[in-house]
């Protein structure tokens, strides 16, 4: 029944799960998850073992993840704006995993392989923190091995419908790898899909570093949200001038007064995608005339605009999205003390 190139032949079938998961693992956008099904459907039937095909799984991801945490300790910030600008999944945004890392340590790692958005951002962000290298091995192992085992046994489970289906597909005329392209073809056509959708979403929200120094010019200037996570405002304690930081989860009521001016709202994401999530959560709040600032304060720098010191309580503060006039009418936001 399973004959190459119908099938892959035995004595590959664990070189062909290493490999696959490597170059998945190194950010090539190619699913391993068939191959590991497959590996599970050849361990099902004795063509090979459960351990082999798992074991190949774990070391080829700890290989690459590897690799990932120490670029991400030489090369900082800048190798994870390069990974999220060019990566085709939306949900792959700094801010998400930098707070999961943040709620949660390393031992999220053990579930990181199986959340959209973490599975290729979380070794090279680890390698941006000061965790021990050991450490983050031994939770990575413990995730890879938990996420490995899973479409291994899921593969085994339903080695009888792989199998058929292979036969369906070797009845007309295909191989295994004509079923590796395809789903390859349909899962690239619809992160690129999504991506175009993404972008016309952008085309109507973004604002440029020029159109907001204009807006900050005028006789009406926007509120200017800060929403980069508080730990990297630790570490780069600059903003835009006059920028509050921006509590989202803040429950507090949002005073009417705020919704008659323009608000601007940047992050450190290079692909703006943390940016939507931020608008979208805003329109949730009933704030629809908001604007998402067009890469954010890395762009706002480069363009050559002025930033200054972050206040010695920026760090701590969580800013809701309250206002009160002060003593000159300005507008400041109130402030809670993070616990």
């Amino acid at each position: 029944m399973w004959h190459f190139p119908v099938a892959i032949p035995p004595s590959l079938g664990v070189w062909a799960v290493f490999m696959s998961v490597l170059i998945t693992q190194l950010g090539v956008p190619i699913p391993a998850a068939p191959m590991l099904i497959l590996g599970g459907t050849m361990a099902a039937m004795g063509q090979t073992s459960y351990a082999s095909v798992v074991c190949a799984a774990v070391a080829a991801t700890l290989i690459a993840d590897s690799l990932w945490f120490f670029t991400g300790r030489a090369y900082g910030r800048r190798l994870l704006n390069y990974l999220v600008r060019f990566s085709l999944s939306l949900d792959t945004t700094t801010r998400i995993a930098r707070n999961a890392y943040e709620r949660y340590g390393a031992p999220i790692l053990t579930v990181a392989k199986f959340l959209p958005g973490l599975g290729l951002i979380s070794a090279p962000l680890l390698g941006t923190t000061a965790i021990n290298f050991g450490v983050f091995l031994l939770w990575d192992f413990v995730g890879t091995t938990l996420w490995a085992s899973v479409w291994v046994i899921g593969g085994a489970a339903l080695h009888g419908q792989i199998v058929q289906l292979m036969l369906l597909v070797r009845h007309n005329g295909g191989t295994i790898f004509d079923a590796f392209a395809a789903i390859f073809a349909a899962v690239l056509l619809y992160r690129c899909v999504r991506r175009w959708q993404f972008r016309r979403w952008l085309a109507h929200t973004r604002i440029s570093p020029d159109q907001l120094d204009e807006m900050m010019k005028s006789n009406e200037p926007p509120l200017i949200f800060d929403a980069r996570p508080r730990s990297v405002r630790a570490k780069e304690s600059h903003r835009i001038a006059g920028a509050r930081p921006l509590d989202l989860d803040s429950p507090e009521p949002i005073d009417p007064e705020l919704l008659k001016r323009p608000i601007v709202v940047y992050c450190v994401c290079p692909n703006e995608a943390t940016a939507k999530r931020i608008v979208e959560q805003l329109h949730r709040k009933n704030i629809h005339h908001i604007r998402a600032l067009k890469g954010g304060l890395d762009a706002w720098q480069k363009r050559g605009y002025p930033v200054e010191p972050l206040p010695a309580d920026f760090h701590t503060a969580k800013a809701h999205m309250i206002e009160d006039e002060g003593e000159e009418g300005e507008y400041t936001v109130r402030a809670r003390l993070a616990k």
